[in-house]
């Protein structure tokens, strides 16, 4: 086989090889912060003083309440500029 061709054939391995390193390295950091994220939900809900009985009723009131928000993509609420200049907070 033609050098040129082996070379490029060993660079299109070695690209691969990367590629799937990259990847699985992606998927781990994906689950770090996942996780992470997990770890601030918990603490938040946590710091509240709403036992875990009445969580899920506090929730759904939420939902039902803000839906346009939590369904906008948004996680909690519209910030208010209570400032009389134009800039937003």
């Amino acid at each position: 086989m033609n050098a040129k061709i082996e070379r490029v054939n060993k660079d299109i391995d070695k690209t691969k090889e990367k590629i799937n390193e990259f990847q699985a390295r992606l998927r781990e950091l994906e689950k770090q912060k996942t996780e992470l994220e997990n770890i601030e939900i918990v603490e938040a809900v946590r710091g509240t003083d709403i036992s875990l009985n009445d969580l899920p009723a506090v929730l759904k009131a939420l939902r039902e309440q803000n839906g346009a928000l939590f369904t906008s993509g948004q996680v909690g609420p519209k910030s208010i500029n209570t400032d009389k200049g134009d800039e937003k907070e």
